[in-house]
């Protein structure tokens, strides 16, 4: 497996592992308390942190799909999501507030595992010739997607999105 692979999948394992010491170690006041900047208390930021690696898992296929389309296509495609901020936001933001529920502190980091697991074999297993592809992506949704974006930046954004978020925690102890 090539090193670029290799860090991709570290990065998971590591958000594995640092989402469980979150978890491990707050209290439930300090998972009910607000986090830094964001309207989420602590507890649903960390779920919003496990479902950017959720979202990749549909991102996949979709840019697959895209990335074999002529370009003016996918171009359009990444217009019109951007001109849908305004319900992906609300989507967003409230789907994590409901989400935590369900996948609460008890049940988010074996959802993280299962489905870092999952990309990690998958992105193993995936040819050269299908991590160049590219799409156009709606950069106003989140600031790590860049204007095109290969399945393998793909693959790695959900890293990003969650370290961004870790330093928005104020999981400080009582």
């Amino acid at each position: 497996m090539d090193v670029q692979r290799q860090e991709i999948i570290a990065g998971y394992e590591r958000a594995a592992r640092e989402l469980d010491s979150h978890l491990q170690g707050a209290t439930p006041a300090a998972l009910r308390r607000g986090s830094k900047g964001t309207k989420w208390t602590n507890e649903e930021l960390l779920f919003h942190m496990v479902f950017g690696y959720m979202v990749v898992r549909a991102l996949l296929p979709l840019v697959k799909i895209v990335g074999r389309l002529p370009r003016p296509w996918g171009r359009a495609f990444a217009r019109a999501l951007n001109a849908a901020t305004g319900p992906f936001d609300v989507v967003n933001y409230w789907g994590s507030r409901w989400a935590c529920m369900v996948f609460n502190r008890n049940r988010m980091a074996r959802k993280l595992e299962r489905t870092t697991g999952t990309l990690a074999r998958r992105l193993a297993r995936e040819a050269p010739s299908s991590l160049a592809l590219e799409m156009d992506f709606p950069t106003r949704w989140d600031p790590f997607f860049a204007e095109t974006m290969s399945l393998v930046d793909v693959y790695a954004y959900p890293t990003l999105h969650f370290d961004f978020h870790a330093r928005q925690l104020s999981l400080e102890n009582d």
